[in-house]
């Protein structure tokens, strides 16, 4: 319990729900990670050479909204990484091995993140088959399925040493629900490869409205979670 001894002073850092940041510190694992995700962005780039001809100028802005789009959600994947690791700031061989698995992941899904831009924006993209249209809502699908089912493998192994990080009983309510955060976005993955499996395979498309579930789910957890930490600093006493 030495860990939570050291955190119990006035200098402690504390997030906006009242969360500890245990993990305020730059380690190497911080260090890999962020190259990791710098490396992935440099992957995203439309172009590494400057446009010769106003044709080549062309070609390459139509590709800036579907690169605006990766980027964004690549900044999502990261920002959830960040605020993970700031919580808890953890190395232990669960945390360093289920890291991996996610940082290769999102290295894997680049290009086929920013292939599905691209036929949204340009509409006419060639396939080999019917059956490809399918294959490419599952391969996005199972994407964030995986992503944010290691999400919830980290949270969950954060919660498993709640003893070692001194976590109090609000963290480790705030933990479990983000282990349910996460897991709850994995699973509406999982339902989006059910029904494109279901449908047609030139409907498998329609499958992707599922996504819109994502944001209820969040919202939900919000507000449990809200009630969780505004609970906690009611009890605090005023100073």
């Amino acid at each position: 319990m030495l860990r939570a001894a050291l955190n119990q002073n006035a200098h402690e850092q504390v997030d906006s729900d009242g969360f500890r940041l245990l993990g305020t510190g730059f380690s190497r694992l911080d260090a890999f990670s962020d190259v990791v995700f710098g490396f992935a962005l440099t992957l995203l780039v439309v172009s590494l050479e400057v446009p010769h001809s106003y044709t080549e100028l062309h070609h390459l802005l139509l590709g800036f909204v579907p690169f605006a789009l990766s980027f964004l959600l690549l900044m999502l994947v990261w920002y959830g990484h960040f605020r993970f690791f700031r919580r808890f700031g953890t190395h232990d061989a669960g945390t360093i091995w289920i890291n991996g698995l996610l940082l290769f992941t999102v290295l894997f899904y680049v290009y086929p993140l920013k292939f599905l831009f691209l036929t949204m924006m340009r509409g006419a993209v060639e396939f080999g088959s019917i059956a490809q249209v399918r294959e490419l809502v599952l391969l996005y699908a199972v994407g964030l399925t995986v992503i944010y089912a290691l999400f919830a493998a980290l949270y969950a192994n954060a919660l498993r040493q709640w003893q070692c990080l001194g976590l109090t009983p609000v963290e480790r309510t705030l933990t479990r629900y983000a282990v349910w955060d996460e897991g709850g976005v994995s699973i509406i993955g999982l339902l989006v490869c059910g029904i494109a499996m279901l449908l047609p395979a030139e409907q498998a498309p329609n499958a992707c409205f599922a996504f819109m579930f994502i944001g209820l789910w969040k919202w939900w957890i919000g507000r449990k979670s809200g009630k969780v930490a505004r609970g906690a600093s009611a009890a605090l006493p005023n100073v």
